[in-house]
């Protein structure tokens, strides 16, 4: 297992991170259990959860994989000083959560109690704010046209940021939370959040966790670059787009079980004609080449510069064993220019 430093944190986390949030609605305690015992055996010291989690998000969903992960550092709080513990608070738009009201400072605090009391641990490692306040293009909103970026006022996004890492602030030298970060944020807030930080003496944030797979680069590489040069810590969450290129889905295929036969809360949005053209031509190469179409989609973003850990996710401890191997593969020149041409014919399949 390789690991690398968390941003500016001083954290040295593998560059696997195991993601969680199936745990609570496709997966239960034990496997969930099973899942952790196979990834700290593998090296894996990096868990990543959030409030809104398992998913599909609903209001009988809520908090179920906090729970989980807390039942299991109960039994097991002698592990807790070897993981470095990542959880989200959710954005607005959800009525169960908050009303579906903007993150604030007030609530930022409640909702860090509330992961501590469902996660039994006294401190979290990496607190993240999900989404931001603001639209943001993530989850299948960036195109050009899809919103209005002028909709969000500068003076206003920047007095909520402010409130919020006074917020962190606060948790941080509680010892609630020892560093934080941002998901699906943009090289705005990313800056933002960076000036105010430097203004006001607060604390910066470590990371920053976007969607990044072959079926979705567009962090590449104007974000990327921000985050290498700021000591951002750059997480893909969705190396596999949301399952989409290991192949099940191949031909309108919905295996029993998979995430795709549950209700999506954004819908299908990844799955368009192009996206199926690019994922079978993705599955075809990788089959030219002895591996298979998860270890291809994820060696990849192991290996683009600027990324520091690749957060993965398993329903069963087949998939994750096969996601794991993936990252003691290198590609070949060859496998690399094969990549590159399927990516230039499908540049933004969805």
């Amino acid at each position: 297992m390789q690991y690398v430093k968390l941003g500016s944190s001083g954290l040295d986390v593998s560059n696997i991170c195991l993601g969680t949030m199936t745990w609570g609605t496709q997966n239960t305690q034990q496997d969930a259990n099973d899942q952790m015992a196979v990834a700290l055996e593998a090296g894996i010291n990096f868990f990543d959860t959030a409030e809104m989690y398992s998913v599909p998000p609903n209001a009988d969903s809520y908090g179920k994989t906090e729970i989980i992960i807390g039942n299991w550092l109960k039994a097991n709080s002698d592990k807790r000083q070897d993981i470095v513990l990542a959880t989200k608070i959710a954005g607005p738009g959800l009525s169960y959560i908050r009303d579906g009201r903007p993150v604030n400072g007030a609530d930022l605090i409640s909702a860090v109690d509330d992961s501590l009391k469902r996660l039994n641990t006294d401190y979290i490692d990496l607190y993240q704010i999900h989404w931001p306040n603001r639209t943001s293009p993530h989850f299948g909103k960036h195109w050009p046209g899809f919103y209005k970026l002028s909709d969000a006022e500068s003076a206003e996004q920047s007095l909520q940021m402010a409130e919020i890492l006074k917020a962190i602030d606060e948790c941080i030298k509680q010892g609630k939370i020892r560093h934080w970060g941002l998901s699906n944020e943009t090289p705005w807030g990313i800056n933002q959040y960076l000036k105010l930080s430097e203004e006001q003496s607060l604390p910066r944030p470590v990371s920053i966790q976007n969607e990044f797979n072959l079926l979705h680069t567009k962090d590449w590489p104007y974000l990327i670059e921000n985050c290498i040069h700021e000591e951002v810590a750059y997480l893909p969450w969705s190396p596999l787009a949301a399952g989409a290129l290991s192949g099940k889905y191949a031909d309108g295929q919905r295996p029993a079980g998979s995430r795709w036969t549950l209700v999506q809360r954004n819908g299908l949005f990844r799955d368009t004609p192009y996206s199926r053209q690019a994922t079978q031509a993705y599955v075809d190469l990788a089959k030219q080449h002895n591996i298979t179409p998860s270890q291809l989609a994820l060696a990849w973003v192991k290996q683009v510069d600027g990324v520091s850990s690749t957060i993965i996710g398993a329903t069963t401890i087949e998939q994750l064993n096969e996601d794991i191997t993936a990252f003691n593969i290198e590609l070949s020149d060859e496998l690399q220019a094969g990549i590159m041409r399927i990516m230039q014919q499908y540049p933004v399949p969805f």
